[in-house]
């Protein structure tokens, strides 16, 4: 297969929206990519919409179901942080950058969700500190490339406030820079969250959510001009992507409340979880319902139903582990939960069944107020993909695609083949 390009940058701002567009094509930088490149604002993301799930997408082409990154974290109930998909090993089959350094290619890896010891020459994975005991910069250089990362620690970890945004994204920004002067790669991925933060925090239109969309504007031209400046531009191609829409809500939706207090969660003397029958394991804008023992399924369907007979509960849709699996999400799960429009799912098990959110819950960050996760079927709920350079046709604008078809795409730019794949190369966008 015919190779199209030199370097593939994927950039990925995550919660950029297809409603961003309005403010996205008058920037400097976003402008400088939709002036040349092709565009589609209507991108349909995977259920559920949230960020490991969909970069896993982004990179096999396929949906959760296929890849098994089915959730931001894993189910472990009683768990105040559950550990995350950190790890390429949860991955099933290929990916884009296996593919490419197979290929022989030069790959590169900054915050990039489930990369945490993948084979990518340059790796700085997204993983943080998950134990009392350990440390935020070893975990980060044990999964990774240490040399690599403890160069860009040294020159620029001054820059960092902890896991805190915007500093991280600034800290990514000069690392990215850094490894595209000095490392030239011919793929790299990058993986910025200041906007998801915002929104998460603040709110989908907040004035932080703004801010942060003028700040990404500037660390793609900074990303341009490290192009220009190591004379690779012409060579390249560079993709701006966004996972997942949001959206705002003022209510949680604390199913394991409810399920603990009928019985199918018991605690311990320290009200840690000794057993569980039933567990809501939330993903944000959806949920998933595991049942230990299917004797109780029938059980916790009618509990399910009486609930969703009042809208009050925030419940819109209740699915089967078969229909859920069809949308591409954890066919295993004994149902799966779609909220309402101003409601989310929590794992908590304590407070009410509805919590109401307040100033001060979001001041300590103990809930939100903007969540993603919803259905891709949620109105105004698409993500965004716009491209430019070699391989690119110039000038193209394409109705709808999917998520799922970014890394069919993405392979077909560097020669690369991702086997069959839930997503296809959108030809109409590639120029031979």
């Amino acid at each position: 297969m015919t190779r199209l390009t030199e370097h593939l940058i994927v950039i990925s701002f995550d919660c950029l929206s297809s409603q961003d567009y309005t403010i996205l094509k008058d920037l400097p930088h976003f402008n400088e990519l939709l002036s040349k490149g092709s565009l589609c604002k209507n991108v349909e993301t995977i259920y559920p919409s949230v960020t490991y799930p969909c970069h896993a997408t982004i990179v096999t082409g396929n949906h959760p179901k296929k890849h098994g990154i089915i959730n931001n974290t894993f189910t472990q109930p009683g768990r105040v942080s559950p550990d995350w998909y950190w790890h390429r090993s949860h991955i099933k089959g290929t990916t884009l950058y296996d593919e490419a350094k197979k290929a022989g290619m030069t790959t590169a890896a900054l915050l990039w969700p489930v990369t945490a010891k993948a084979d990518i020459d340059y790796n700085m994975p997204e993983i943080f500190a998950n134990r009392s005991w350990q440390n935020q910069i070893l975990v980060s250089l044990f999964n990774g490339t240490p040399l690599y990362q403890l160069s860009l620690n040294r020159r620029f970890g001054h820059i960092r406030k902890g896991l805190n945004q915007p500093e991280l994204d600034d800290f990514v920004l000069e690392s990215t820079v850094a490894t595209i002067k000095e490392k030239n790669p011919h793929l790299l991925l990058v993986h910025f969250t200041d906007l998801d933060t915002q929104r998460h925090y603040h709110g989908f239109s907040s004035d932080e959510a703004i801010a942060a969309i003028l700040r990404h504007d500037r660390r793609l031209g900074r990303i341009l001009a490290a192009l220009k400046e190591a004379g690779i531009y012409e060579n390249s191609t560079v993709s701006v992507i966004g996972d997942h829409s949001a959206l705002d809500e003022s209510k949680a939706v604390q199913l394991n409340v409810l399920l603990k207090d009928r019985g199918y969660i018991s605690l311990d003397a320290r009200q840690r979880v000794k057993n569980w029958k039933a567990y809501c394991k939330g993903c944000d804008g959806s949920a998933y319902i595991y049942v230990k023992n299917t004797s109780v399924k029938k059980e916790i369907e009618q509990l399910l139903y009486e609930l969703y007979e009042n809208p009050s509960n925030g419940i819109q849709q209740i699915y089967t582990g078969a229909e859920a699996g069809e949308m591409g999400a954890d066919p295993t799960c004994a149902f799966m939960l779609e909220a309402r429009i101003g409601y989310y799912f929590k794992d908590t098990l304590d407070g009410e069944l509805i919590h109401t959110v307040t100033p001060e819950d979001v001041k300590e960050k103990r809930y939100t107020w903007g969540s993603h996760g919803y259905s891709p079927k949620k109105e105004n709920y698409t993500t965004i993909f716009m491209a430019a350079g070699k391989g690119i046709v110039p000038h193209k604008e394409i109705d709808v695609m999917h998520l799922a078809d970014e890394g069919p795409t993405f392979a077909r730019l560097l020669g690369l083949d991702l086997g069959k794949t839930d997503g296809k190369v959108m030809e109409e966008l590639i120029e031979e």
